[in-house]
């Protein structure tokens, strides 16, 4: 190729991949992510990428651009005067740009800029050999586009296109304010930070994190992931105070074993009791997926004893077994050492922190158009002297099957369910023997449906028989019952354009009748094994059977009569409001009643009556009232509402009343201080922004007026620098009728880098309706969202 020599004019060239190439530069550090909320996404399958495949980079053509080209054939190419270099992703920029063929160096000069598919590097010298990608660059600045961080070193010494090492390094996601005395609120310093791209991970040797001026976690050796991969390593400690353990200390290490794997390690020192060694494994599969947790805490202080708890969750599709199809399995296992594990570890899972702990299996399986299941189900009652609880009935094993068919003979559907239980507890404490229950039930139905209207007759039928493992009260060793059910369900729906405070709706008219009748099957004096009652509300006023489960089948002659309307936008078809109001007629006694309870004489039920608003998008709200005529009071209600003007602000409240029984009142929010003495309607209104500071407020209170006290509580404040967020939080929640338990939750996130101190989140995001993560990024910008 010939070069002019000395052309005063701007020029542009095209080169060979060979010439003037820069195959990679340094990826943006990204830190990993410790303690995160939620936790480290597994992937089943690889992460699409923006990169430029590494086979596709030395095709690529180069393009050369500046004020004056000169340069010898087959010996050097000098650029000089708004020199550029073009390649795929990668951009130089500098006032001097030489390249050397002999020693294959090239050498930029004066305010050298690098644009690595966004992520920027400046400083006043850059030398590279550039098949070999060995070099420097002096004094680079760099800025990193994934976190938007930035740093400063005093040299970057490039050993090959994957190994990289920065000298007095910093790193640091505070933006630059004005003035010479401005130092960023934290900032990482490391003597050195050496990167390999083969493994995506670097290492910080001599690293010191300082927040405030005041170092504050000294490393001598970090090691994290480049780009978006887990690393493994040790994540930072977390600390809190709790009133029985007394000061908690985590220090968790993370083992990324593989994209679809990993694993935690958090020993937790607690001064009141030890030190608890806690573990977590997960997995993800095409065909499974599933978590694994333990803690064992040898020797507990205040206990004088070893705890232990574990939780494990499997789930499994396409088994692959003989002559079986749609095969599937779970298990559900949940075991503790003791009766006191649920009040004494609150930090651990919420599935070993409650009284009954489930330990459940399955497997399930098809056979053409009929579906069996196989389960196994074991409970562990955690008992309280001070309030015994009725254990639930083990069902082991338990066998099922069913089928459902439609658009049979004439429009005709049918389901039916075949089920044989083995159920077995403490009979001193259910005062019921134990026993095999077999039953069959199937129902066929013949559904008339048309726009506006639909009308659904039923026919039902219920066998079951017991085989008790010692007589009941009544005597009997062995009992069947048989109980046929005939229902027809029939409303209307009607639709009318109308116009309310000044804006157009669609309104609906619903009317619907509903009656059921099944005759009286003596079912008083066999034993209850799974059957309650229903909740009573607008799901279960029109069905069948007020009891759930298989050992009480209602005795019922009645008619229930509703009507709902709503309120629609005619164009979204969003539902804006609505209002319902139901009531059950009774035209005979129900005498089925499960035991203790007396027989259902009322001719007409309580009237429901519901309603749910949403007319704006910042207020809604929705309430359900349980009203007795005779009384004229209400029964149960409870209503809510809710307020959400924008962004990071919500406050939401609840009544719930349940008359002679409870009486609460639930309060929660989240919501910007800074609101009381500022404009809104300024800049700074949401999170994410400047680091002039903003103030949040956080919590939730849930007070029984019945008994005058706290129920539970949660009070915080958090505090958005733009590149940092302080949180404080206080717990306090109810372990017993006059036990409590307490907790001080600190931490500190550094944005674009790290989370110190306790898991405070988890703790926000779990008790207060609608909170919202003050940074939460939903996806890696573009290197596109920073291109030259």
């Amino acid at each position: 190729m010939h070069h002019p020599r000395n052309k005063a004019s701007s020029a542009r060239f095209a080169l060979t991949p060979v010439a003037l190439v820069v195959a990679s530069l340094l990826q943006p550090v990204a830190a990993q992510e410790p303690s995160a909320e939620p936790s480290p996404r597994l992937r089943a399958t690889p992460q699409l990428r923006e990169d430029i495949p590494s086979d596709v980079r030395p095709q690529l053509p180069t393009f050369v651009e500046g004020q004056r080209i000169q340069g010898r054939t087959e010996l050097e190419t000098i650029v000089e005067g708004d020199a550029e270099l073009r390649r795929g992703d990668t951009i130089i920029r500098a006032r001097r740009l030489e390249y050397h063929q002999a020693d294959d160096l090239a050498r930029a000069t004066g305010d050298v800029r690098i644009n690595k598919a966004g992520n920027i590097f400046e400083g006043p010298l850059l030398e590279l050999e550039v098949e070999a990608f060995q070099g420097f660059f002096n004094e680079p600045r760099y800025r990193f586009l994934r976190n938007d961080a930035y740093g400063e070193a005093s040299r970057v010494d490039f050993i090959d296109e994957d190994r990289a090492v920065i000298r007095n390094a910093t790193y640091t996601t505070c933006q630059r304010q004005p003035g010479p005395s401005w130092m960023p609120d934290w900032i990482l310093r490391a003597d050195s930070i050496a990167i390999d791209q083969a493994s995506e991970t670097g290492v910080a040797k001599g690293a010191v994190l300082s927040f405030m001026g005041l170092p504050i976690l000294p490393v001598p050796s970090l090691s994290f992931p480049l780009g978006d991969k887990r690393k493994s390593g040790v994540l930072p400690p977390t600390i809190g105070l709790d009133n029985r353990s007394g000061l908690e200390v985590t220090l968790p290490y993370y083992w990324n074993i593989a994209p679809n794997r990993d694993a935690t390690l958090y020993p937790t020192l607690m001064s009141r009791r030890g030190i608890d060694m806690g573990a977590e494994f997960r997995y993800l599969e095409p065909s499974y997926n599933g978590e694994w947790r333990a803690n064992f805490l040898p020797n507990d202080k205040l206990r004088d004893r070893d705890r232990w708890g574990y939780s494990i969750q499997h789930y499994q599709t396409s088994l692959q077994l003989p002559l079986l199809s749609s095969t599937s399995l779970y298990a559900n296992l949940n075991r503790v050492s003791d009766d006191d594990y649920w009040r004494d570890f609150s930090r651990n899972s919420a599935s070993l922190t409650q009284r009954l702990l489930s330990n459940d299996a399955g497997l399930s399986w098809g056979i053409s158009d009929v579906s069996f299941s196989f389960r196994t189900l074991k409970w562990q009652t955690l008992q309280d002297p001070a309030s015994i609880i009725v254990p639930p009935y083990d069902r082991s094993p338990q066998l099922t099957a069913r089928q459902t068919r439609a658009n049979l003979w004439g429009g005709l559907e049918t389901y039916w369910e075949a089920d044989t239980t083995r159920f077995s507890s403490d009979p001193s404490l259910t005062s019921q023997p134990n026993a095999r229950r077999n039953y069959v039930y199937g129902q066929v139905s013949r559904p008339w449906q048309a726009p506006g209207w639909f009308v659904i007759p039923k026919a039902q039928l219920h066998a079951r028989n017991y085989d008790f493992d010692a007589p009941t009260a009544a005597g009997q060793t062995r009992a069947s019952v048989v109980v046929p059910t005939f229902s027809l369900d029939s409303g209307l729906v009607l639709e009318r354009q109308t116009n309310l405070f000044g804006t157009a709706f669609l309104q609906t008219l619903e009317p619907r009748a509903f009656y059921v009748y099944t005759p009286f099957r003596d079912q008083n004096r066999l034993p209850n094994y799974d059957s309650g009652l229903t909740d009573f509300n607008f799901a279960t006023i029109y069905i069948e059977n007020p009891f759930i489960g298989h050992d009480r089948i209602a005795d019922n002659n009645l008619l229930t009569l509703g009507a709902t309307t709503r309120l629609l936008d005619p164009t979204t078809g969003a539902e804006a409001a609505k209002f319902a109001v139901a009531q059950r007629l009774r035209f005979k006694d129900q005498l089925v009643t499960l035991p203790g309870t007396p027989a259902v004489s009322e001719r007409l039920s309580d009237l429901l009556f519901g309603a749910s608003v949403n007319f704006t998008p910042e207020w809604g709200g929705e309430g359900v009232v349980q009203f007795n005529p005779k009384t004229r009071r209400s029964v149960r209600s409870t209503v809510g509402v809710r307020y959400s003007p924008g962004p990071f602000r919500v406050v939401s409240a609840a009544y719930r009343l349940q008359r002679g029984y409870s009486e609460q009142v639930d309060i929660g929010w989240q919501w910007p201080l800074n609101d009381l003495w500022e404009d809104r309607r300024g800049p700074s209104s949401g999170a994410g922004g400047s680091c002039q500071g903003r103030w949040y407020s956080v919590g939730r209170l849930n007070v029984s007026l019945r008994e005058r006290r706290l129920v539970e509580g949660l009070l915080g404040l958090e505090y958005d620098a733009g590149c940092w967020i302080g949180r404080v939080v206080v717990e306090r929640f109810q372990t017993g009728s006059s036990t409590s338990n307490k907790r001080i939750l600190f931490q500190l996130e550094f944005n674009g880098f790290s989370r110190l101190g306790a898991n405070a989140l988890q703790s926000l995001k779990q008790n207060i309706p609608r909170y919202q993560y003050l940074r939460e990024q939903v996806s890696t910008p573009s290197r596109f969202s920073n291109y030259d």
